[in-house]
């Protein structure tokens, strides 16, 4: 074990010489335990080796410098971006068999980042630390720590392989800009469970890069399990930065409250790359807007108000399309639903297929305040609406309940082989048909 008061570090100080000297130390000796003890230390950024565990005791706490001269410059991916950005405050690359652990805090002294991102981001060279980001690295381990206050993401693990995060507690303001709660990018065999995870953006946020990564690196073998998810934009996103591809992902007993949505699936023509062989079942939604989003039309990023993007007229297939597919919802309840029970648009080219909800149970808000259920060009805010269906074919649902709806139960638009089973529909309206074709094209 490396204590680092052994190596000169104390509280009330910048510690970020002594407590990467404990690392280096560790990991020349072949590897071992960094130690942080009862209190508080400020460092800058701190680069973790192969087969060393940094372990935070009860009562230990590094704080993080909110000096960009405390990061230097590491070349990673921003927002599925290849660039330079400030190194995160704990950051690893090429490394193997690492780990985060104890029930001390990692405090990413965030507010500062965020004043200066929202109010002058020209003075900001690069893009803000993540708390925690290892890049290439093999059996990665993340367990028991309490994050606070990251800069910007929280939890980024890239091309990595084998990572577990168990029972990580991570909580940023529900206002605070981009501190997605864990964003596995580009990953293999990844497990999170037991989390509790408080955010300003996604809970969590699969990815695996866009139109401009030059490496498209699939995502996948992903298991989602046991957590709960608070106040975040979405309680787990998979997309929009989806082009590797995004495959293999389970996502079990989890409850959702107060998330903007629930299980959300979002990209754009320009990405390319597919979603597919998705299972979520066990979960329990409170006061979402939305708990079902696959959305093709997603304008927000780079190009995002490009005809090509937004356009409703077909385009010929390319490796540009991207494509959702083979994903199955079951044995979900969602309470207090503000805009919509269900959004799913395809591309007018490329139908989202072979989706199937069975043993969901829908109930929208009685005094609903409404909202935009999905991010794409042409739709209003709605209040209890039901499912709206576009440019989908080969969809199943199979013992569905909604209740308190306003209109149909499901508004269908040019779609395909669409099988309806067992509804319930508890309209708040008398005399209103259970579906509804329409030929609107949100413009």
């Amino acid at each position: 074990m490396y204590y680092i008061t052994n190596y000169g570090a104390k509280e009330g100080k910048l510690n970020t010489l002594f407590i990467q000297q404990a690392i280096d130390t560790a990991f020349e000796s072949g590897g071992g335990k960094v130690i942080i003890p009862h209190g508080t230390y400020l460092t800058g950024a701190l680069f973790l080796k192969s087969n060393v565990e940094l372990h935070l005791e009860i009562g230990a706490a590094l704080q993080f410098s909110t000096s960009q001269n405390d990061y230097p410059v590491v070349e990673s991916r921003w927002e599925g971006v290849q660039r330079e950005v400030y190194a995160p405050c704990i950051y690893a690359e090429n490394q193997t068999n690492i780990a985060v652990t104890g029930f001390g805090t990692l405090d990413g002294c965030g507010e500062s980042w965020w004043e200066i991102f929202r109010d002058d981001s020209d003075i900001l060279k690069y893009p803000r630390p993540r708390l925690i980001s290892f890049h290439q690295c093999q059996r990665v381990t993340i367990k028991d720590i309490r994050l606070v206050d990251s800069p910007s993401w929280t939890v980024h693990p890239l091309l990595c392989e084998n990572v577990t995060i168990d029972n990580v507690t991570i909580k940023n303001p529900a206002n605070s800009p981009n501190t997605d709660g864990i964003n596995p990018e580009s990953c293999t065999n990844v497990r999170i469970s037991n989390c509790h995870i408080d955010v300003g953006d996604d809970c969590i946020a699969v990815k695996a890069g866009t139109e401009d990564t030059p490496e498209r690196v699939s995502c996948e073998n992903i298991t989602i399990s046991n957590c709960t998810m608070v106040h975040g934009h979405g309680g787990v996103v998979l997309g929009s930065e989806m082009s590797g591809d995004i495959r293999n992902v389970t996502i079990t007993n989890c409850i959702f409250q107060d998330t903007d949505r629930g299980i959300r699936l979002k990209s754009r023509r320009g990405r390319g790359g597919t979603i597919e062989d998705i299972r979520v079942n066990n979960i329990v939604m409170d006061n979402v807007l939305c708990p079902f989003i696959l959305n093709l039309y997603y304008f927000c990023g780079p190009k995002g108000n490009e005809s090509y993007v937004w356009d409703k007229t077909p385009y010929p297939l390319d490796e540009r399309t991207p494509r959702f597919r083979r994903i199955h919802f079951a044995n979900i309840t969602a309470r207090n639903v503000q805009a919509s029970a269900g959004f799913i648009y395809g591309l007018a080219e490329q139908y989202v297929s072979d989706i199937t909800f069975s043993s969901v149970d829908i109930s929208m808000a009685k005094n609903s305040r409404g909202g935009v259920p999905a991010m794409m060009a042409g739709i209003s805010e709605t209040k209890n609406q039901g499912f709206y269906i576009g440019f989908s074919k080969d969809l199943i649902f199979d013992r569905i309940s909604i209740e308190n709806h306003i209109g149909s139960a499901f508004q269908l638009a040019n779609c395909n082989n669409i099988q309806l089973e067992k509804i319930r529909s508890y309209n708040s309206e008398k005399n209103e048909q259970l579906i509804e074709e329409i030929n609107t094209i949100l413009d």
